[in-house]
């Protein structure tokens, strides 16, 4: 049997699992599998400034393409908890990536030794698995299990701590046997999704709400095909939007309280039975449980057997991958309508696609300073079908899904649960990292903007090359919006006179300077007139100089973006657009 250091053995697992890319910070403990990484060529490591960076760039990396698992690696102490957030985003959303940790030598812990965390303790209630290795030999089948844990079921993230003697350890291991544990997916009985069939076909009003887990299994076009054979309407939740292109007939618009289409609350509300699959019936999506279950069934598919009926009973449940499911309901679909037993939901198509056409926001403003709608409206302008939008949360995040258009999967990589702030630079550094050619497009307020800025430099370095659009109010945004209730601007404003740029007035930092100052190319933004030439800008600088363009929109400090407490209770706080001129990209001309 070969021999080699625990942390050799490590790496080659790496390797055999598929894995081609790595993010992270060395240091001390970790040291012996960085030395095991320069060793080999197959893996690319990405240095990371901020070790919760390297979790995002992980992150986004996974969500990039089905089957990618992104890896980070810090060393002992701070650096796990550095990335717990990391951990916590990628499990609130179902996101695989793997952790990898250096720890003191096992004699020295729980001794109060330099930098020595019980990791494992704190990792445990935000992974799948979170394991100290004790003993060198367990290093490859730990390895082997992590990936296992990663992809079986609900995908989520895994830790892996390593004390430093157990990494330099050596066993005997032959990586020319090794073999990838089987992954386990339920999957839907054929019983199970004629039932679901039985009960959709009673229904006169239809929908399918169509989450990540569509996403994560990579069934979009399943999903598309289902649709079509049945005649359903579908609803695409924030993690599953681009599963239906957003022009396709079927595509009935978004709901929810934010991130969400006037048409799309109007068409759930109008509904009398609601399929959704791989979906959790997050709370921003449902408003309060009993509005949105008021006068309509419900079947809940869904990968995790305790995710069904978490916040409210379906009427029936289904425990199942969604590319499994989904498969068996084409093949029923296609029995019924053979048997002329597919009813006909032309009447409820048209009416969705009469709100679709009629119910718009207005985008439309010439207002100097810029109102972001226009913005928006710009960037359909300027950016194609195949763009990948990337987003965490506030104003810029909420109004984004108002108002932009998507029409592959994974073309909006949003942290939809967790929202950490700072994750958007990381996180379209790591899509980059996975792939070299697709416009990417990231949008974020000034405040998400510089949580993690000095990420930029990662991008300049590695030659990660996207435009950044930062929507800069000098606030708080989406917090100043909800504190109206409690009468108060407070601990919200971000403005300052800068004595370095006068030129700002009260917006403070010059994302322009500090953006140029980490390698990066940036433009600053006042005129509405003005926007698509500096996106035009931005994308020749991508191409020419392959580092990250900020593309910084000084927009009206105070907007407040259409949301509210129900999804018949949205507060539209701009004039609604009555005729084309007001949404000249809205969908409905594509549709």
């Amino acid at each position: 049997m070969p021999k080699m250091r625990a942390a050799q053995a490590a790496v080659r697992v790496l390797e055999l699992e598929g894995v081609r890319c790595a993010f992270g910070v060395p240091g001390a403990a970790i040291n012996p599998v960085y030395a095991a990484l320069r060793a080999t060529d197959s893996i690319r490591h990405i240095l990371a400034r901020h070790v919760e960076g390297a979790s995002h760039m992980a992150e986004g990396y996974t969500r990039s393409r089905a089957g990618n698992i992104g890896v980070c690696i810090g060393t002992s102490g701070p650096a796990g908890t550095d990335m717990i957030t990391g951990l916590y985003s990628a499990a609130a959303d179902s996101i695989p990536i793997l952790c990898i940790t250096g720890q003191a030598p096992r004699a020295r812990m729980f001794k109060e030794d330099f930098q020595a965390v019980d990791i494992e303790s704190i990792a445990r209630p935000v992974t799948k698995m979170a394991m100290t290795v004790r003993e060198p030999a367990q290093v490859p089948r730990a390895f082997q299990q992590a990936f296992h844990v990663m992809r079986s079921g609900r995908p989520g993230p895994v830790l892996i701590d390593l004390p430093f003697d157990v990494q330099m350890g050596e066993i005997e291991f032959d990586p020319a046997t090794y073999a990838p544990l089987p992954v386990y997916k339920p999957a839907a009985t054929r019983a199970q999704i004629e039932k679901a069939m039985e009960l959709l076909e009673a229904s006169a009003r239809p929908l399918i709400v169509a989450g990540g887990g569509i996403v994560n299994a990579d069934a979009a076009a399943l999903l598309i095909e289902f649709a079509e054979l049945a005649g359903v309407p579908v609803i695409p939740t924030l993690m599953g939007w681009g599963t239906i292109p957003d022009d396709h007939p079927l595509m009935a618009g978004m709901v929810g309280l934010q991130t969400a289409h006037r048409y799309g609350n109007a068409t759930l509300l109008a509904a009398d039975f609601v399929l959704g699959i791989g979906n959790r019936w997050a709370n921003r999506h449902t408003g309060s449980v009993e509005l949105y279950t008021e006068g309509r069934k419900f079947v809940h598919v869904d990968v995790e057997p305790t995710q069904i009926g978490r916040v409210f009973p379906p009427d029936y449940g289904i425990v199942s991958d969604a590319k499994a499911a989904l498969a068996l309901f084409i093949a029923v679909a296609r029995e019924r309508k053979a048997s002329g037993r597919l009813r006909d939901r032309g009447q409820w198509v048209e009416e969705c696609r009469e709100r679709k056409r009629t119910m718009l926001r207005r985008t439309h403003f010439d207002d100097k300073p810029i109102k972001p709608q226009r913005v928006y409206e710009e960037m359909n302008k300027a950016f194609g079908r195949d763009t990948r939008y990337i987003s965490t949360i506030g104003l810029s995040q909420i109004a984004a899904a108002q108002f932009l258009h998507v029409f592959h999967p994974r073309n909006w990589i949003n942290c939809g649960q967790a929202g950490p702030l700072g994750w958007t630079i990381p996180a379209a550094l790591g899509v980059r990292a996975d792939d070299p050619d697709r416009p990417i497009v990231a949008i974020s307020g000034d405040y998400d903007f510089q949580f993690l800025i000095e990420e930029l430099a990662v991008g300049a370095q590695f030659n990660l090359a996207y435009i950044h659009i930062v929507l800069n109010n000098a606030y708080l945004g989406l917090i100043r919006q909800s504190q109206r209730g409690f009468n108060m601007d407070y601990a919200v404003q971000l403005s300052f006179e800068n004595i370095n740029a006068p030129e700002l007035g009260a917006y403070g930092v010059d994302h322009v300077a500090v953006a140029k100052g980490l390698g990066c190319k940036a433009i600053r933004v006042t005129e509405p007139d003005e926007i698509q030439d500096a996106l035009r800008q931005a994308q020749e600088w991508t191409r020419e100089f392959r580092v990250p363009v900020v593309v910084e929109v000084l927009v009206e400090r105070v907007t407040n973006i259409a949301m509210g407490t129900e999804i018949n209770n949205v507060t539209e706080f701009e004039q609604l657009a009555k005729g084309i001129d007001d949404a000249p990209t809205a969908i409905a001309l594509l549709d």
